[in-house]
């Protein structure tokens, strides 16, 4: 089942032409990656989809609805989740409280004048949850400016799963990352998937991470979609490699 159809999307700034006719169509439960060089569109494509920016023209849907014309609250309250390249937290809570503001957040509890013991219990209950699967209960109660860098992007990832995403998307989650601390995001994005059933769309930079872990791959150039596929026939893609490497396409 399609669970995101981008239909001709185009965005201009000024005369800048950031993204020029780019159409992508992703399954439900699909681990897909966006690649490509330095300005080639990947960032500018994720805020079309996320509704930071509005479309120059052509057409946005998700789970069958066209959302064009929906503001980025609304995308999330479907289900469009995203993290950003710079780490978004709230660096002096702790680990725990910032995951319940998400849960808070997701459950609309964060409105309310008073919340119920029961409620109360649930939210804590579903942060404890978010801490096992994502690996943070040993540190839940460390303030979260104290981490290392991959710890507070994996809290990232957790305050994006919080708000009960359809759809993940992670602008590069690695960057920055040492061997082990992308060995660790490697392994729990895999777990996201294929544990949680999530559909994930993620750019990175990090090609070993890109051909190690994607089911599929979409390849921009110049703000056009250049090729996609599985990594063996990007791999092969002789034009690919000339976007890439420099050779003759």
């Amino acid at each position: 089942m399609s669970l995101l159809q981008l239909k001709g999307i185009s965005r201009s700034f000024g005369s800048l032409r950031a993204l020029e006719g780019v159409s992508l169509e992703m399954s439900e439960g699909e681990l897909r990656a966006v690649i490509g060089p330095n300005g080639a569109g990947k960032t500018t494509l994720f805020n079309m989809v996320t509704g930071l920016f509005p479309p120059s023209a052509g057409e946005v849907r998700f789970d069958g609805h066209d959302v064009t014309g929906e503001s980025a609250e609304r995308r999330t309250r479907q289900g469009i989740v995203r993290t950003f390249q710079i780490t978004e937290v709230f660096p002096d809570l702790t680990v725990f409280e910032n995951l319940r503001i998400g849960v808070e957040t997701a459950q609309r509890a964060n409105a309310l004048p008073w919340m119920s013991r029961t409620r109360r219990a649930a939210v804590e209950r579903r942060v404890d949850e978010l801490l096992s699967i994502t690996g943070l209960a040993s540190k839940s109660e460390r303030v979260v400016s104290e981490l290392a860098h991959g710890d507070q992007r994996v809290v990232e990832v957790a305050i994006a799963l919080s708000l009960a995403p359809k759809l993940l998307m992670l602008d590069e989650p690695t960057a920055g990352m040492g061997d082990e601390e992308t060995d660790n995001m490697v392994g729990l994005i895999r777990k996201l998937h294929d544990e949680q059933k999530l559909s994930i769309l993620f750019i990175e930079h990090d090609m070993d991470v890109v051909f190690g872990i994607a089911q599929r791959i979409t390849v921009l150039d110049q703000g056009r979609v250049l090729a996609e596929g599985t990594p063996d026939e990007v791999a092969s893609d002789r034009r690919v490699r000339a976007a890439y490497l420099g050779e003759a396409a």
